[in-house]
């Protein structure tokens, strides 16, 4: 069942984009301590003996994307999801906005710095030891509220014919320069821009990433709402280049019908640990005090074979689960030169909006 986010949410995202809320907003380990194998089939969701047969999920991530899963797990366990949707920023804000009375049972957010803002206000649960252990400590909580369940890579998406190879930066700071000017996307209002600019913040200082939003701003960028938007304007050439998660190419790319390979896009990423190059999360975390065991099933079956096989083939993310395989065609994820950003560093998103807001940007 899917409710719509009310009016309330809607203004609240609003409010967020201009920083006026306490959130922000738009891809190996043991095995579990419960005598399993440690294999992802071992985490499948199965309804519990008490319960009301729901659960109320917060969705930060795009209906179109999730809710195919979540109507599998439902098929698997009988299990209803009512689903409330809208971007990450309005989902945070509303958890917190509406305190101990919120129905949210889990929160499903497309970044680690929203999951962290919230958990930060004590409104996230810890989960289970071997619910955490599923997942490499690189993309949990630190205190064990929170859990990636895909991650996505931050990139340069840039549009072959009008950009050359040897003409890519190596550093996302090099964009603020005049050979850039009017040339680059940007989704400011996006989750996933927003965590990229926190990271920047914290592996750089707050001084860099107010001068280069500032000199982006003063750059003539290509402000798009979505990535997605983005994305495909790099390939029909209305934009030279782009700063998006890699996974919206593949999406293009099925939408169009062809390879990824054969779009005009392609991805450029950046090396040497340049905090363009950021590895972000999507990911979940159980609300207040649970009920029933209902949303620590769904939780458990995000993080099964067969939910994290739904993510790889549908949305083109990493997985989070040892022995569930990438995409073929994306770099392996421990392949790329990632920036040395802890996420649960990433939760001060209230003054990143005020950066990107002072700028111009919002």
């Amino acid at each position: 069942m899917t409710l719509r986010a009310p009016r309330t949410v809607a203004t609240l995202a609003a409010l967020a984009a201009l920083g006026l809320t306490a959130c922000g907003s738009d891809a190996e380990e043991p095995a579990g301590s419960d005598g399993t194998d440690g294999t992802t089939e071992d985490a499948a969701a199965s309804a519990p003996a008490e319960g009301d047969g729901t659960v109320t999920l917060y969705s930060g991530r795009n209906e179109d994307l999730v809710q195919p899963v979540l109507d599998a797990f439902t098929d698997e366990t009988g299990i209803e999801v009512e689903v409330r949707y809208a971007d990450t920023a309005a989902m945070a804000a509303q958890i917190l906005e509406e305190g101990d009375n919120s129905p949210a049972e889990a929160f499903l957010a497309q970044d680690a710095g929203a999951l962290g803002a919230v958990a930060k206000e004590g409104r996230l649960l810890e989960l289970p030891q071997e619910t955490l252990d599923l997942v490499p400590e690189t993309y949990r909580s630190q205190d064990g509220d929170w859990v990636g369940l895909t991650g996505r890579a931050r990139v340069l998406v840039y549009n072959k014919d009008a950009v050359a190879e040897d003409e890519l930066p190596s550093s996302v700071q090099e964009l603020t320069e005049d050979e850039w000017a009017g040339r680059v996307g940007i989704a400011p209002t996006n989750a996933s821009f927003q965590s990229f600019v926190t990271a920047m913040r914290v592996q750089e200082g707050d001084d860099t990433a107010r001068q280069w939003l500032t000199d982006m701003a003063a750059n003539d960028p290509q402000v798009r709402e979505k990535n997605g938007i983005i994305v495909a304007d790099v390939d029909s050439g209305a934009i030279d280049t782009g700063l998006v998660n890699h996974y919206y190419l593949y999406e293009l790319a099925e939408e169009q019908g062809v390879p990824a390979e054969e779009l005009s896009a392609a991805l450029h990423f950046f090396p040497d640990g340049d905090t363009g190059a950021l590895v972000n999360i999507s990911g979940i975390g159980l609300v207040d005090e649970q009920p029933d065991g209902e949303a620590q099933a769904l939780v458990d079956y995000l993080l099964s074979e067969a939910g994290q096989t739904y993510f790889v083939e549908n949305t083109h993310e990493y997985p989070m689960v040892e022995g569930v395989e990438p995409d073929a065609s994306l770099p392996p994820l421990d392949s790329l030169d990632v920036p040395d950003i802890d996420l649960n560093d990433l939760d001060d998103l209230q003054t990143t909006i005020e950066m990107i807001s002072e700028a111009g940007l919002l």
